[in-house]
């Protein structure tokens, strides 16, 4: 996932990192950098044209 929302990226890494079905494909409390396979949304697009820092997270199952 990713977020352009610094409060609601540390929620989820709070979230996922607390929960023992997931784990963190980073180390823990991590974020990962883009990957370059994940798509640009509009979303995204104006996250950047505003200056925001875009924090993404990926978790696999346990």
């Amino acid at each position: 996932m990713a977020t352009d929302w610094q409060d609601y990226a540390q929620h989820m890494m709070k979230t996922l990192e607390t929960n023992k079905n997931f784990k963190n494909t980073q180390k823990v409390y991590t974020y990962t950098p883009r990957p370059e396979c994940r798509p640009l949304s509009k979303f995204e697009k104006r996250g950047n044209r505003l200056g925001h820092v875009i924090w993404d997270l990926i978790f696999i199952n346990r």
